[in-house]
C-alpha cells in the first residue's frame, strides 16, 4: 500500500447556496465510497503565489491547481481508478495522481 496525492485542476465553483449544498453532498458521497482509502480529505486552494529559483515572488500560479486529497491504494493504477468518481470531473476539472515516496 502506498499514498497517492490527487491534485485537482480546475472545475467550476458553485455559485448559489443550492449548488454549494449539492457539491458538498457529492464530495461527501464520494469520500464515503472511498472509505478507509482516504488518508487526508484535503482542501480546496485559494489565492496562490509562485517563487522562482532566484527567490522572486509573483502572484498566481501557472498550474491551475484547485485542491488536493490523499488516498491509500495498492498501486498508481488503483489510485487512478479511485479518482474516476471524483466530483471535480463533473465540474469540468481534471485530476493528476502522484505517488508519494517515503523518505
Amino acid at each position: 500500500m502506498g499514498n497517492y496525492v490527487f491534485a485537482y485542476k480546475g472545475g467550476a465553483m458553485a455559485q448559489t447556496d443550492a449548488e454549494r449544498e449539492a457539491a458538498m453532498a457529492a464530495w461527501g458521497a464520494w469520500f464515503g465510497e472511498l472509505g478507509a482509502a482516504v488518508v487526508d480529505g484535503g482542501n480546496p486552494f485559494g489565492p496562490a503565489a509562485s517563487v522562482a529559483s532566484d527567490g522572486s515572488v509573483s502572484d498566481g500560479a501557472s498550474s491551475a491547481l484547485s485542491g488536493y486529497s490523499v488516498v491509500s491504494a495498492d498501486s498508481l493504477s488503483a489510485a487512478s481508478e479511485l479518482a474516476r468518481g471524483c466530483p471535480v470531473l463533473g465540474a469540468g476539472g481534471s485530476i493528476e495522481v502522484y505517488e508519494t515516496l517515503a523518505m
